[in-house]
């Protein structure tokens, strides 16, 4: 049965793909997969995007946008570290939740962007990763943190949350903010002075 999209149809391709990409990995998907899937012909689909990995730039590029907007407020605080970390955590913790499927996809599908595409995708979650790591630094320097290796600590940190998008579920017991406040209490608390 062949159906119609309506409103932005662009849009809802790339939504339907990033289900099918979650589902079965986006090497695996083809053009016809996702025609078949959104249920129109795949000739349809080259009049709303250009390629598949149009769709995974979209995707990656669209999180990682969200990711750093969500970050942007928490680095204008004027804010002690251990109170800024906390709020960057939630932060990050409120987009990964915010589209399960796209979360999946972005944190397991990027390395199949093309070369060019690839290289600002590093530096952006570089950049991003980096925000992360002066907020410990000031932390050091303010006194509230002890001293360590911050980017390992930040590597430890993200990963650890990144791999919610294969355990969240939003009807589960814990809502994101719970999640958010639990992953700090452990982070913080082992990062912070003890008087």
């Amino acid at each position: 049965m062949i159906t119609k999209i309506k409103g932005n149809r662009k849009q809802q391709i790339i939504d339907k793909a990033t289900s099918l990409f979650q589902k079965q990995g986006y090497a695996a998907t083809s053009m016809r997969d996702l025609a078949s899937y959104i249920g129109i012909e795949a000739a349809s689909l080259y009049s709303h995007i250009k390629s598949k990995e149009e769709i995974l730039q979209t995707i990656c590029f669209q999180m990682a946008n969200d990711f750093f907007n969500s970050l942007e407020k928490v680095e204008s605080e004027n804010l002690s570290a251990d109170i800024r970390l906390k709020n960057a955590v939630a932060s990050h913790v409120k987009v990964l939740t915010k589209d399960s499927a796209a979360s999946a996809v972005f944190f397991s599908e990027w390395r199949h962007l093309s070369d060019k595409y690839l290289k600002e995708f590093l530096d952006m979650r570089n950049s991003y990763e980096n925000k992360f790591i002066q907020i410990l630094i000031d932390g050091y320097k303010e006194g509230v943190f002890k001293k360590m290796d911050a980017k390992f600590t930040v590597l430890a940190l993200l990963s650890s949350i990144n791999w919610m998008p294969s355990w969240y579920k939003p009807e589960g017991q814990l809502s994101p903010e719970e999640i958010a406040e639990n992953v700090t209490d452990v982070f913080i608390n082992g990062l912070k002075i003890r008087s």
